[in-house]
């Protein structure tokens, strides 16, 4: 089963300095048909204006992804983290037993974030944060892990949670294909830019497809097209 998400049909926020979509039920937006998807709570697409962003704030208990589509987004934490992760990139923070954090838009230029949440397998925990480059060009024709609680991906950064985050770049008339363990996993794909078909489904730019019970997708380009999938646990 394959169900689009259109943007359209997205929850929506409007704040001045943030535009917001929201994939799931978050803050002021419920619908009672999206509150997760298996371990997946949370998938925000975000254009922050310049010059602003998210005061500091808490969180505990929660795996948070954030992939930068555009501009750059600068992180400050109650650890005394700090880094600012570009374009392609990724962070990560595992709230653990509590942590307060800023996420600011120090650019001259609107940025554009997924703000993935998961729930963690793996609670009590002191928290973690980190980044790290994934360049566009390294996922060329392919899936790469960008952050993983799962075995053998050491390479991705660190969530405790049954669950993997991945990205793909596909060029147009191109196909790429991911399996899952099994068929009871859950998939959310996002499309950060272009056209494609998962399994021959239409998804424009920023639509979701929620995916259960395939144990194969095959993405297929109909323009250069950007992705993001999440594969978690039930």
């Amino acid at each position: 089963m394959i169900e689009r998400r259109p943007l359209e049909s997205l929850g929506a926020a409007h704040h001045g300095w943030l535009d917001a979509k929201h994939h799931f039920s978050f803050a002021e937006y419920h619908d009672p048909e999206r509150l997760h998807w298996g371990m997946l709570r949370v998938w925000n697409d975000d254009t922050i204006a310049p010059g602003t962003g998210f005061p500091p704030h808490p969180h505990a208990d929660m795996e948070i992804i954030t992939y930068v589509r555009e501009g750059a987004i600068t992180h400050r934490d109650s650890l005394g983290n700090e880094g600012r992760t570009v374009a392609g990139d990724v962070q990560v923070m595992s709230a653990g037993t509590g942590i307060r954090h800023s996420e600011y838009n120090l650019e001259a230029q609107a940025t554009r974030i997924f703000q993935i949440w998961i729930l963690p397998t793996r609670n009590g925990e002191q928290p973690a944060w980190g980044t790290k480059p994934f360049p566009r060009g390294d996922r060329a024709g392919r899936f790469v892990t960008l952050a993983s609680g799962m075995e053998g991906d050491a390479d991705a950064l660190p969530i405790r949670t049954d669950a993997r985050v991945l990205g793909a770049t596909v060029r147009a008339g191109e196909t790429v294909e991911y399996r899952f363990a099994d068929a009871d996993r859950y998939g959310y794909l996002v499309l950060a830019k272009g056209q494609a078909q998962v399994n021959g489904m239409p998804l424009n730019a920023r639509d979701g497809a929620a995916i259960h019970g395939e144990q194969v997708i095959a993405v297929t380009a109909g323009e250069d097209t950007e992705l993001v999938l999440v594969d978690t646990a039930g």
